[in-house]
């Protein structure tokens, strides 16, 4: 892991969080990838065309379709700020999706199909059915995104910060 000491835009990360962060510090051994990273990121999950919480039962269903700690740790957080209840969070995890509204299910179906077989063909149409071309595609970057954080946080073997 590098340390913001030897990394100025990570220190400003780091600054900005005031906490470590094992991703950034873990990245920051590639600065352009960090530096490109960043924006990238708040441009898919952050202000966009599909509601937060539906943006964040996304991001979790993929993150613990995954088993990925790391991330499933970070947005039970934010999923929690999206409004999303322990209740929720509990059935997702277990895979169970009828406590959630009809579009709700559309979204987090398709992204579970997507993270699982890499290609959503069972499960698109009712995605479609309740979200227009732009929307599908910014849930379907969401579910990418995860999946891009999963795997470097999996294959890294990182843990969330204690």
């Amino acid at each position: 892991m590098v340390e913001p000491a030897e990394n100025e835009f990570l220190a400003g990360l780091e600054a900005k969080s005031k906490k470590p962060s094992y991703f950034f510090r873990t990245m920051a051994n590639r600065p352009e990838v960090l530096k490109a990273f960043v924006p990238l990121y708040g441009a898919i999950v952050g202000p966009g065309s599909v509601e937060r919480r539906i943006k964040e039962l996304v991001y979790l269903t993929v993150s613990f379709t995954n088993r990925c700690a790391y991330c499933s740790a970070a947005h039970v957080a934010s999923g929690k700020k999206a409004g999303i209840s322990e209740a929720e969070m509990s059935a997702l995890k277990a895979g169970e999706d009828g406590s959630f509204t009809p579009v709700e299910q559309a979204a987090i179906q398709y992204a579970r199909e997507l993270t699982i077989a890499a290609s959503a063909d069972n499960t698109r149409a009712a995605l479609e059915e309740h979200f227009n071309n732009e929307q599908v595609v910014e849930i379907t970057l969401v579910a990418a995104m995860a999946n891009f954080t999963n795997r470097f946080n999996n294959g890294l073997m990182l843990q969330p910060e204690a």
